[in-house]
């Protein structure tokens, strides 16, 4: 047997991080064991379509290098890939579950269903619908249906009994009959339900195993009793744990919690998400963390994945971002920044400098601004204070005397080169007796005000270019004259 995963998100908004994950665990289970993988766009939820959700499905898919095997762009000989163009596929199915007595038409309005369910509510118990119209005759269908009247198909469920199913991952588990619900095959505009349509596109597409969020297990067993009643094979069925903001709270899009999108607009890597993702509800069985998409399709197997919930911890996705940050060549982190170096005004400076002073410290590329900011514009108020540093051996009246020197020594020199203020800087601090450090803390505070800075005084005045270094030099002597 072919294994065969779907992906079948629904174009309602955003790619969320959960519904990322089960795109990328059915991508990796078939990658894993030489199998196809398809996408399947799933619109019946007509009224929460959102335009444009279906090309960013695709976009997010591409760019995080998933790409499908059979698809409503590249087609395949299961298509098509997109249910409102299967639409009318459904019906005769239904239908032919109406001659076996497996579903039936249901008239009732959706008042008459609220009152129900209100009463149900008053009496203190969960609404299931109680096959009202199972009871009608062959002349009172005919009726309403010559009437025009509008009606769902619902799925007949046994009232006694069990069934059961298997899931790769939690095993056996058997419900009660009783327990569920007659939900709704066909709705009253003649498209299928998620819970039907889900069914029949698995069948005619030959998914040999079904990836999905644990919030369907519920459901499974009605899924099952639609295959019975056809008599189709039970694909294998993989429930994935719910990723959680913490120990209480899902992770979810309608809280309003980062997307995928979400976190590369904020400067994350594709390549840090992906694999961050991966471990969220999957374990390699050792210590491994890092992993490319190619190393985590040889690696990924059901035997890893968790029985518990997976908290989605941004410092540690953060933490990943910085290795992956740290791994890029010069070339891809100026690529990388040229969009944060625009944003802080910054464009025009050496990029080779920034990298220096900025690849080994930046966590996600959104912090570069805020790391940079002395650079574009000097807090001119700053306080005299900063001059002070223990460790350095400075004070502003010892600042005050490195400034005197150093201002007319960078003045005079004929090129403004690493090379030319690195060896002036160093070699003035050895002629009069001063550690580096008693030197260059004063000339990094005049040209950054401020006491952390990513990159050294030299890197700063190699960046800031002759003028404006002077010009900020000169300003901290002027400012430490005036104490």
């Amino acid at each position: 047997m072919q294994v065969r995963t779907r992906f079948a998100p629904s174009p309602t908004g955003y790619m969320h991080i959960g519904n990322l994950r089960s795109g990328l665990y059915a991508y990796l289970f078939a990658r894993a064991n030489g199998g196809r993988f398809l996408l399947r766009i799933e619109d019946t939820d007509q009224e929460r379509f959102v335009e444009g959700a279906t090309e960013l499905i695709y976009r997010t898919l591409k760019d995080v290098g998933m790409n499908w095997d059979e698809g409503p762009d590249i087609g395949g000989e299961y298509g098509p890939y997109v249910q409102s163009e299967r639409k009318d596929m459904y019906l005769p199915y239904a239908e032919q579950l109406i001659k076996s007595g497996h579903a039936y038409r249901c008239f009732c309005t959706r008042e008459e269903l609220d009152e129900r369910r209100a009463a149900a509510a008053a009496r203190g118990e969960t609404f299931k619908y109680d096959k009202h119209c199972m009871g009608m005759s062959e002349a009172e269908i005919q009726a309403k249906l010559d009437a025009g009247v509008p009606y769902v198909i619902r799925q007949n469920v046994p009232t006694q009994g069990t069934t059961s199913f298997t899931d790769l991952v939690f095993g056996t588990i058997t419900v009660n009959n009783s327990d569920l619900d007659d939900s709704v095959l066909i709705k009253a505009d003649g498209m299928p339900t998620y819970n039907f349509a889900n069914v029949v596109d698995d069948h005619l597409m030959e998914i040999s195993h079904v990836m999905r969020g644990m919030e369907y297990l519920a459901s499974t067993p009605k899924y099952n009793l639609l295959y019975q009643a056809f008599g189709w094979e039970i694909p294998q069925y993989i429930h994935m744990t719910p990723i959680m903001r913490d120990a209480q709270h899902k992770l979810s899009k309608r809280d309003g919690d980062a997307s995928y999108a979400d976190f590369v607009d904020k400067g994350y890597l594709k390549e840090a998400l992906i694999n961050y993702v991966a471990l969220l509800g999957w374990n390699p069985g050792d210590d491994r963390e890092i992993f490319t998409l190619d190393e985590l399709c040889g690696a990924f197997s059901v035997e890893g994945m968790s029985k518990s919930p997976a908290i989605f911890d941004v410092e540690k996705l953060t933490w990943m971002n910085a290795q992956y940050i740290m791994a890029l060549s010069p070339e891809e982190f100026t690529a990388h920044g040229e969009k944060y170096y625009a944003q802080a005004g910054i464009a025009h400076m050496d990029k080779a400098v920034l990298c220096k002073i900025l690849q080994q410290r930046v966590r996600v590329f959104n912090e570069i601004p805020d790391m940079v900011d002395f650079l574009a514009k000097l807090d001119e108020g700053y306080s005299i204070d900063l001059f002070t540093n223990k460790k350095s051996k400075t004070d502003p009246e010892v600042s005050a005397k490195v400034l005197d020197m150093v201002i007319p020594a960078l003045e005079a020199l004929p090129q403004w080169t690493e090379t030319a203020v690195h060896d002036t800087l160093i070699n003035m601090a050895a002629e009069n007796g001063m550690k580096n450090g008693t030197l260059l803390w004063p000339v990094r505070i005049a040209m950054a005000g401020k006491a952390v800075t990513p990159g050294g005084a030299i890197e700063i005045a190699l960046l800031l270019g002759r003028d404006e270094a002077m010009r900020r030099l000169k300003l901290g002597r002027e400012k430490l004259r005036q104490k």
